[in-house]
């Protein structure tokens, strides 16, 4: 073996149920439940069938594990499938429609053996040694920008979480947005975490290279780094596999909601593209699969040292649903990897320090720093949240029974998607409505609060062992 690989892979939506439904809300999760996390999971399965161990980090927010445990998300992902394969007896070409339908009913099939919800699945893995379970704060908030007592309830109400839902206790996490301040690791500390992801240029800012783990400050906590060069093999918007030409093309949607056109090329527009073809595809996956194996080899062998590391990291989400060959491309790679000589690791496999890093703030968002959470485009929603940590800190001690209540929507208010969403302009409207909605229900329950008057109960309560009196 000439070095290690390590394949982090971040799942995460926003909590989405009850809240709207096309074309963003829960159409957005059953969309990736259909297309991301099931053949995901089946990868992973059929891996772990031919004996394959420690083949991935898999981190899954407690806010979208609550959703993929909920029995009305489930059953409203087999609607959306029976709908997926309603329309594709409407397609006229024919082999396109046979593709559909036999897609649809696989994954009918699949959300069967899922009543239960997602968790199970996810543990038997995880028990059996074949992945490593990240665990992470409750709602996914942006860390750096929030208060420490705050970041710390958020925190160990999501281990909380995981916990319950997992059988153990997780001791790494996915960093939100691979967020960092100086002073993070003592939050991380006290809550009993053993490791966490990082942006690379964060490390290499400070003169430390990704390819090892370092103890982060006074602590025993430990970071490790995306190594941009290799998951930019992936990931870049231009030069990432995704935008092959043989690939289907995510953009181009035909009448009935169906994509039935691959890439062809960034010359070519909507319904002009060449049709999809599925064995075209295939080919350009096995070609992919081993180029990236190619990649991480030629990394490993640069590196220094006797034993380097390459960690990659991307969203659960870009396999299946953004790149429909992302799974098989998965599975070609974490079974090349091995007979090429490269050992495929965990990160908790490799929790092994060189040696001790002092990060200054960082994180893996456009300019490497917080713009995109706390830039100008949202200085109003940063404001409010300053207002709602304040606020919901002053009532802290108050023993009103709605004090869940209170810490939920506070919770649901601070996640660091409606930034995301208004900054990138990707359904602003949207993430906005959604930051003032949980703003103005976390302000009628504080109201109540402070005036000692009864509020109603209310149903959306993602996390269900949350205790208040943590904070």
């Amino acid at each position: 073996m000439i070095g290690r690989f390590a394949l982090v892979l971040h799942s995460h939506l926003p909590w989405l149920r009850g809240h709207g439904q096309w074309p963003v809300g829960e159409e957005w999760l059953h969309q990736a439940i259909a297309h991301s996390y099931v053949p995901v999971l089946e990868t992973l399965e059929r891996l772990a069938e031919a004996g394959h161990r420690d083949l991935l980090t898999l981190g899954v927010t407690p806010v979208l594990a609550a959703q993929l445990d909920d029995p009305d998300v489930v059953a409203g992902t087999g609607a959306w499938v029976a709908d997926w394969m309603w329309r594709s007896q409407e397609v006229t070409d024919r082999q396109a429609a046979a593709r559909e339908a036999e897609a649809a009913a696989h994954v009918a099939q699949r959300l069967a053996g899922h009543r239960a919800g997602f968790s199970p699945a996810l543990r038997r893995l995880a028990d059996a040694g074949v992945i490593e379970l990240l665990g992470g704060p409750a709602a996914h908030p942006f860390q750096p920008l929030l208060d420490e007592r705050v970041a710390a309830f958020s925190l160990r109400t999501g281990l909380d979480d995981h916990r319950q839902r997992f059988g153990h206790p997780s001791g790494g996490i996915w960093a939100p947005e691979c967020g960092y301040r100086p002073g993070l690791e003592r939050t991380y500390a006290q809550a009993g975490v053993s490791h966490f992801l990082m942006d690379g240029p964060t490390m290499l800012h400070v003169g430390r290279s990704t390819d090892q783990a370092w103890r982060v400050g006074d602590t025993d906590v430990v970071a490790f780094g995306r190594d941009l060069d290799v998951t930019y093999r992936v990931w870049s918007p231009r030069k990432g596999y995704p935008g092959h030409a043989e690939y289907r093309d995510f953009h181009v949607v035909d009448a009935l909601g169906f994509r039935t056109r691959r890439v062809t090329s960034s010359t070519v527009h909507g319904m002009d593209k060449a049709p999809y073809d599925p064995h075209a595809a295939a080919a350009a996956v096995e070609r992919d699969a081993h180029d990236f194996v190619d990649v991480v080899r030629r990394r490993l062998l640069e590196l220094p040292g006797p034993d380097p590391l390459v960690v990659a990291a991307y969203d659960t989400e870009l396999f299946g649903h953004w790149w429909h060959e992302g799974p098989a491309w998965l599975e070609r790679v974490l079974t090349l990897l091995p007979e090429a000589g490269v050992q495929v690791t965990t990160l908790d496999r490799a929790r092994q320090p060189a040696g001790r890093i002092d990060p200054e703030a960082g994180s893996w968002g456009s300019g490497k720093d917080f713009r995109v959470w706390a830039g100008p485009q949202v200085a109003d929603m940063v404001d409010d949240n300053h207002d709602l940590q304040r606020r919901w800190l002053k009532l802290a001690d108050s023993p009103h029974p709605a004090q869940g209540d209170l810490a939920t929507q506070a919770l649901l208010a601070l996640q660091s998607d409606w930034a995301f969403m208004v900054s990138k302009d990707s359904a602003a409207q949207y993430a906005r409505e959604r930051h003032a909605g949980h703003h103005a229900a976390f302000a009628r329950i504080a109201a109540a609060i402070e005036t000692g008057r009864p509020t109603a109960a209310s149903d959306e309560r993602p996390f269900r062992h949350l205790d208040p009196r943590l904070l």
